[in-house]
């Protein structure tokens, strides 16, 4: 009955989008409100709230000084975590992490990563010995579809409201001060993810769309769009056609996600520095 329902969804998903529609009013390559909210969590360093449309994400930040990774002697260390409460879709469980919420992790991390978008060397207080460890918490608190870019930008809002300890070096020890100052921030990566049903793609695909897709894609681009990360998830293919719709759009969707939304988090920083 499940498969027949699905069948039934994926063909009127596809009637719209011949017609350049979606269930949802919008069209094809139009995102859902975005709305972000910061400094929600006072025991953190750093916390964002993002809706996206109806799903709905928090991040955290945590800052804890510790031992760079042995290749990295000279850079602090960034590590994201997902968690999938229960509550939020009727498809998550309680228990070990899931492969999915492991998958968010991953891709949220990558996006943040490879666009380099903290500078890590600036994060080192004692070369091979002491440097800053950030932990990116994610919460998802209601999933309506498209997980992906909402993490993301919370947690690249989560790490441009972050503020840790100025320190100080003596003798091999580590101080922390009162004084406090924002994260280093070299880019501002934007995440954003396609699905396609049929022969078209479609940009920010809901939760509907998301469980009939032949195939999803997630671009992150940066500041200079640049393509830093890409993830495929399911089976379907992508043409060549296809994919350069996709970058197109996301260096296009990123620059006015980017100039609308962090920009101003990252230019509101400057009266903390």
């Amino acid at each position: 009955m499940h498969d027949v329902l699905s069948e039934v969804e994926k063909r009127f998903i596809i009637t719209l989008a011949n017609k350049g529609q979606r269930a949802d009013g919008r069209e094809l390559r139009e995102m859902r409100p975005i709305n972000i909210e910061t400094g929600l969590i006072k025991k953190a360093e750093g916390s964002a709230k993002v809706s996206l449309g109806e799903t709905k994400v928090i991040a955290g930040i945590k800052a804890e000084i510790g031992a760079p990774f042995p290749d990295e002697p000279n850079r602090g260390v960034i590590t994201c975590n997902a968690e999938l409460i229960p509550l939020a879709s009727p498809f998550f469980e309680a228990g070990p992490p899931q492969e999915d919420a492991i998958e968010l992790a991953r891709v949220v991390d990558r996006g943040i990563r490879e666009a380099e978008m903290v500078d890590m060397e600036k994060l080192c207080i004692i070369p091979g010995e002491k440097v800053w460890i950030l932990f990116v918490d994610l919460y998802v608190l209601d999933d309506n579809g498209n997980l992906f870019d909402a993490s993301s930008y919370a947690a690249v809002s989560a790490l441009l409201s972050t503020m840790i300890p100025k320190v100080e070096v003596k003798n091999g020890e580590v101080k922390l001060l009162d004084e406090k100052e924002p994260l280093p921030i070299r880019d501002l990566p934007v995440s954003l993810t396609f699905g396609k049903v049929g022969e078209h793609i479609f940009l920010d695909p809901m939760l509907d769309e998301e469980r009939v897709i032949d195939c999803r894609l997630t671009i992150v681009t940066d500041k200079e769009g640049r393509i830093t990360a890409v993830q495929k998830s399911e089976d379907g293919a992508l043409s060549e056609k296809d994919i350069n719709e996709a970058i197109e759009i996301a260096i296009e969707k990123g620059r006015e996600i980017r100039e609308k939304y962090f920009m101003p988090l990252l230019k509101s920083r400057e009266g903390a520095e």
